[in-house]
């Protein structure tokens, strides 16, 4: 008989350790290894993974959530800070275009989406809304102290803040750049953050000067009207009460 038996979660186990062949992913490895317990363990044998496998799949489920939780939490703060529901929405129309551009990126550069490059899309949340930040923030103080119409104020923002917008947006890429092209002992784990995030940057900034503007004068509109509904309802339940 065996000298020992291992364990694991109280049950008598066997662990088997594999390594990655050049070109193969851990999470189509995975996959594998699962498909082929379906078909040839006998129903009273289970497996799972751990280590490294089980930490990889626990990102997998986790990041997603993460990047929800991250979406709703700037959303409110903004919605908090504007003291409107409509402006943070227009401020977070960069992300889509971003993650776009950051997955474009990985797949140009043959890139996985791992642990890596996932942080690097939560990234791209905190760098990407902030050219909607100071546009929008400007194109609203402009129509409280001007009265000016949403597209003015919107043209005047951007006129006064696109440099400010390109400088921080420059700098991000640079500061970024160097993980993106870095080589050396554990590169190729880094390498995909920086794509990312550099990739997700430069599609967003070419975007979303002209769609945030766009966006912005919309959602004035729809704000405006309502408002109008809004008061024509209250104007007509003081004109029943009156009559009342």
């Amino acid at each position: 008989g065996p000298l020992s038996v291992s364990h694991y979660g109280q049950l008598p186990a066997v662990s088997f350790s594999f390594n990655l062949a050049p070109g193969t992913s851990l999470g189509e490895i995975t996959e594998r290894i699962d498909a082929l317990a379906r078909s040839e363990l006998p129903a009273d044998i289970t497996g799972s993974f751990t280590g490294s496998a089980e930490t990889f799949r626990d990102a997998l489920v986790g990041m997603p959530l993460l990047m929800l939780i991250t979406v709703l939490v700037i959303y409110m703060v903004l919605a908090i800070l504007y003291e409107h529901f409509i402006h943070p929405i227009t401020i977070l129309t960069a992300l889509p275009l971003a993650m776009l551009g950051a997955l474009l990126t990985l797949i140009f550069f043959g890139e996985e989406l791992n642990l890596f490059s996932f942080v690097g899309l939560i990234l791209l949340v905190g760098l990407v809304k902030k050219n909607g930040i100071i546009m929008v923030d400007f194109a609203v103080q402009i129509r409280r102290e001007q009265q000016a119409s949403a597209r003015d104020a919107i043209i005047q923002a951007c006129l006064v803040r696109f440099r400010p917008i390109m400088m921080t947006t420059l700098a991000a890429i640079f500061g970024t750049l160097p993980i993106a092209l870095g080589t050396g002992l554990g590169s190729e784990a880094r390498r995909p953050l920086g794509i990312a995030v550099v990739g997700g940057l430069l599609f967003s900034q070419m975007l979303t000067l002209y769609i945030t503007p766009a966006f912005y004068v919309a959602m004035e509109k729809l704000s405006e009207r309502l408002q109008q509904r809004k008061a024509t309802r209250q104007a007509a339940a003081v004109q029943a009460a009156n009559v009342e």
